[in-house]
């Protein structure tokens, strides 16, 4: 059973499709770790221009996902009301390699592992794997924001 499905995670994050990058979250320990994955389909919509020929989903999608899964173990952590009025944006992004493609069929399982957060700036190590091969790793950093109307 999933910890977050499509209905929870739309409730915390404004993505939509098709830039809503996570499917579901397996596991979540609260200001720890989260772990989701996402179902790389061959009708994603990039596919289309990258590469026709040789379609694999670009690294910089790739860190959005883990960006998403990321901000998603952030909203966890602030919780309920406050959650519903904040945005975690992708602020930046350290030590990123890409290891191995992610291409139409795979799934993309991704894990976020909380670090730090100073003065609303979150620090989380990720990791992205496909059939337990690193894809991708790097160091996520999300920014807490208000959401003001």
């Amino acid at each position: 059973m999933a910890v977050m499905d499509y209905s929870k995670i739309t409730d915390l994050l404004p993505h939509r499709y098709p830039f809503l990058l996570v499917d579901r979250v397996t596991e979540l320990e609260t200001k720890e770790r989260i772990v989701g994955f996402k179902n790389v389909s061959c009708n994603e919509p990039f596919f289309n221009g990258h590469f026709p020929e040789h379609p694999i989903m670009p690294g910089v999608l790739i860190l959005e996902s883990l960006a998403q899964l990321a901000g998603l173990l952030g909203l966890d952590a602030i919780g309920g009301e406050q959650a519903q009025n904040t945005v975690y944006y992708f602020a930046g992004v350290d030590h990123a390699r890409f290891k191995k493609p992610v291409i139409p069929g795979d799934r993309l399982d991704m894990e976020a592992r909380y670090v730090n957060d100073k003065r609303g700036i979150w620090r989380f190590e990720c990791e992205a794997k496909v059939n337990g091969e690193v894809a991708c790793q790097a160091e996520i950093l999300c920014a807490a924001r208000e959401i003001k109307f």
